[in-house]
């Protein structure tokens, strides 16, 4: 039986909400069905590459995303002018707030994503955790309900064990969370946690869990159709963050056995079916040294790292939504998915490694992608183009994939020698540096890679290194190159390094 509506849907027009690589890469699956696309977009995207890509294009306002991306009903205008019938939302601006998702509805139009209710329900860690303890889906030991009375809460903290973790019950990226290691700090941080809540959010209610002292960060992607039909697409490994943002994320888990994928599988897909959820959404985990997984967030939206797992199942995900939003009924069941090699992502951040990862906005003098077998690049951006300020510094998402988790690894090292950008620092050499790092490579690390491993100093002996080696290098190709020029030898058939030697200089 249909939980929402099996009547089909006709979608020849869709609005892609968003800008950057996400639109991009949502036009380009839309384009192949045959579906025209188009793009709003602020001031200062007004030359943007998604802009030009799309069939239509509409501006929405001022550079800031409070005056543009932001505003709802200037989408939703959008729509109507255009004669769009649909809108993806991509990530991040409006793509899970329930508000919108409403307004979307009730203007007659389809939004590519689940319901506002289960955007409601997930979208708040407190009432997510009370839909998933209906499947009985493993906790971590805490509280289950907002904290006021901070004795109270003392109390129960006592009781759950130092060292615990405050969370803000609304929002996520790290906000309004505060780790606390004994109880004489407690009151402290919680009243640090609660302001920054209220300031992040609007809203100050916060709870308290045990702290996982390491943890690793798995996710499980999964897709339901208005039909009942919910799966999963197996897991994505994101435990390289910095800020408690990821930075890099695999697929499948270096660490998971089969038992226990089916297990969190199994899980996932209850806590989706809580909700009756329709559409892509990701179902978080945090996972204990005794590999022991718990509930921790459902993100009700297409994620960042989805090419990881399009990578390995052989799905376009965005392809897969665009069908649950026509009423289609999915297209294969549980058992008919199946892993298939290893993929690893790296965002492409506008970021300097060296000085706290802090944004570094700038002209992209340089800007060349890898090429060749088994790598991808989701961007938004060319040579001679600025990185606003306005708006989240990734440039893109470097993706490559392997027939097992060394040669994607490989593969990785080789695409991050092979992209070149000028004229801002950027986290690829963050990203040679993790895939080059043991702990990385044997698979033996958690969230707390970049505190435990990297530091500046590491990277800059590392590009040092590098240097030396180049100058090294050029002294004895322009060394041969007088010996062949002296006995009338093409210089060009020594060495390539001539053409290339502009990415040590």
């Amino acid at each position: 039986m249909s939980i929402i509506s099996n009547q089909k849907s006709s979608i020849s027009k869709i609005l892609i909400a968003n800008r950057g690589e996400i639109a991009l890469r949502i036009m380009r699956s839309a384009k192949e069905m045959g579906i025209k696309t188009v793009a709003v977009f602020s001031e200062a995207d007004r030359n943007a590459l998604h802009v030009r890509y799309a069939d239509e294009a509409i501006c929405i306002g001022p550079a800031p995303s409070n005056q543009s991306y932001l505003i709802g009903a200037k989408i939703i205008e959008a729509c109507k002018t255009t004669g769009a019938e649909a809108i993806h939302p991509g990530y991040g601006f409006l793509s899970e707030n329930a508000g919108f998702a409403r307004a979307v509805k009730e203007a007659g139009l389809i939004l590519i994503g689940p319901t506002p209710e289960a955007m409601e329900t997930m979208g708040n860690k407190l009432s997510a955790k009370a839909a998933a303890l209906k499947y009985k889906i493993p906790m971590v030991p805490g509280t289950e309900e907002a904290i006021t009375d901070i004795e109270e809460a003392k109390v129960r903290a006592v009781e759950v064990g130092f060292p615990i973790l405050i969370k803000a019950a609304a929002g996520g990226g790290g906000k309004g969370m505060r780790i606390v290691e004994k109880v004489g700090d407690f009151e402290e941080q919680m009243h640090l946690a609660v302001s920054e809540a209220t300031s992040a959010f609007g809203d100050g209610s916060v709870f308290i869990e045990r702290y996982v002292t390491s943890p690793r960060h798995i996710e499980i992607q999964v897709l339901g159709d208005t039909h009942g039909n919910i799966v999963h697409l197996f897991e994505r490994e994101c435990s390289i963050q910095r800020r408690h943002q990821k930075v890099v994320e695999e697929a499948p888990s270096s660490v998971l056995t089969e038992e226990i994928r089916t297990k969190m599988g199994k899980c996932a897909v209850d806590v989706a079916r809580s909700v009756n959820y329709v559409g892509a959404g990701t179902v978080e985990f945090i996972l204990d040294e005794n590999l022991d997984f718990f509930f921790l967030e459902m993100n009700t939206r297409l994620q960042v790292e989805h090419p990881v797992t399009e990578m390995i199942t052989g799905l376009d995900l965005v392809k897969e939504q665009i069908k649950i939003a026509r009423g289609e009924v999915l297209g294969y069941k549980q058992e008919d998915l199946k892993i298939n090699g290893h993929a690893m992502e790296l965002r492409v951040y506008a970021e300097d490694p060296l000085n706290n990862f802090l944004p570094d906005i700038g002209t992209l003098q340089t800007y060349k992608t890898p090429k060749g077998n088994g790598i991808r690049v989701d961007d938004g951006f060319e040579e001679g183009m600025e990185i606003p300020i306005y708006y989240d510094p990734m440039i893109a998402k470097l993706i490559t994939f392997g027939a097992n988790r060394t040669e994607a690894i490989d593969r990785m090292i080789r695409a991050i020698d092979e992209y070149d950008i000028t004229g801002i620092q950027t986290t690829l050499g963050f990203g040679k540096f993790v895939m080059q790092h043991q702990a990385f490579a044997s698979g033996n690390f958690d969230t707390h890679f970049v505190s435990k491993y990297f530091n500046a100093d590491s990277l800059k002996t590392e590009n040092e290194e590098e240097a030396m080696l180049a100058a090294l290098t050029a002294v004895l190709l322009l060394q041969k190159e007088k010996v062949a020029v002296s006995a009338n030898i093409d210089v060009e058939t020594i060495s390539n390094w001539k053409k290339n030697r502009k990415q040590y200089i």
